[in-house]
């Protein structure tokens, strides 16, 4: 039977994290993909014996969202305990299966699926090899040798949302999400929730392109959904929200201004805060390094769910956003998000 815990802040800086690293490209190892010995880490330090791997979805692990966000983190955990890390990256979801086996038949201590889409095939593999330890972003695999970590993205999204019903101009904002799954509809009903709270006339529009690695299909419904009169739009689309970063880019170098919340990583560092009003931002980077800094102390344990929420400040708005978001605003923002925590707004989830 699953246990369902939620990391506290405590827990959090406990494991000595911190943020940090957001909107830094990774240097990918020179091992990257099929093959080759484990990337960064030394041998005199706790983790040295240690490997610790992890597959990407199909957004990739320069996706500027999560999957880059998990890398990050075990990049961190390399450097801090000696671990030996590595990523395999899918180029097709018929490839989740094959990277995760060869990992966990890789004597990796421990293996990472990135992404909700990830789940069915982490199933399959953690099923056939019960003593191998696995873990997984966004989404609960019910097998005792599995750690799933979730988020409530919808907590989050519900502060973006109280941002842009505050902000807009034109009464007019957009929702773009890449594919349509519950780890996103969890994202939209957040943004949605948060938008009617402050500003219940406003209009928003939803658009989702099928995708988190397409950004020409970013693009394109940022400029539908722009050219419809919405001034700032909210993706959750992993890669292919870069796309509407670059349609906002282009409508500014044009002489129209409009703006665009990020989403998992402080995406202003990536873009630019010229068109980033804000972030929603998920800790994946301190997830993963917890728990995979866990497994080094002797402290794993499969069949376990972490559910990471406002109150664990596992979800939020980056500090950065004061730059381009009202100090009345982001007072607003804070009042709604107390009143989450306390539990006096209970946030849809779809």
């Amino acid at each position: 039977m699953k246990r369902w815990i939620s990391l506290g802040m405590a827990g959090v800086l406990a494991a000595g994290l911190a943020l940090g690293g957001c909107g830094q490209k990774p240097a990918p190892p020179n091992n990257a993909g099929a093959g080759g010995a484990p990337a960064a880490g030394g041998d005199t330090k706790a983790g040295a014996k240690f490997n610790i791997g992890m597959v990407t979805d199909l957004g990739g692990v320069n996706d500027n969202s999560f999957n880059q966000s998990a890398w990050e983190g075990l990049q961190r955990l390399a450097k801090d305990t000696g671990a030996q890390v590595k990523y395999l990256q899918s180029k097709s979801d018929s490839e989740y299966i094959p990277n995760l086996t060869q990992m966990v038949k890789g004597n990796f201590n421990l293996t990472w699926g990135i992404g909700f889409i990830i789940g069915d095939a982490m199933k399959t593999v953690a099923t056939q090899n019960p003593n191998a330890k696995m873990a997984i972003i966004d989404n609960v695999v019910d097998a005792p040798n599995v750690e799933s970590v979730t988020f409530a993205e919808n907590e989050g999204a519900y502060l973006v949302g109280v941002v842009a019903g505050l902000m807009t101009k034109t009464n007019k904002i957009g929702f773009i999400g890449g594919m349509d799954i519950p780890v996103i509809k969890r994202f939209e009903a957040g943004f949605k929730a948060g938008v009617a709270a402050v500003n219940p006339s406003a209009k928003l529009t939803i658009n989702y392109t099928g995708a988190f690695d397409k950004p020409d299909l970013g693009k394109a419904a940022a400029s539908t959904v722009y050219n419809d009169g919405a001034d700032i739009i909210f993706h959750a689309a992993g890669a292919t929200g870069g796309g509407v970063f670059n349609e906002a880019k282009d409508r500014l170098k044009a002489g129209n201004k409009v703006w665009v919340i990020g989403v998992d990583q402080d995406q202003s560092k990536l873009f630019g805060d010229d068109v980033t009003l804000t972030s929603m931002v998920k800790r994946v980077d301190q997830a993963v390094y917890r728990i995979s800094n866990d497994l080094i102390s002797g402290k794993y344990e499969g069949g376990k769910t972490i559910v990471l929420g406002l109150k664990d400040d596992g979800v939020g708005l980056p500090d950065t956003s004061k730059k381009n978001v009202p100090d009345d605003v982001l007072k607003k923002v804070e009042e709604y998000k107390q009143k989450i925590i306390k539990g006096d707004i209970k946030v849809p989830e779809k």
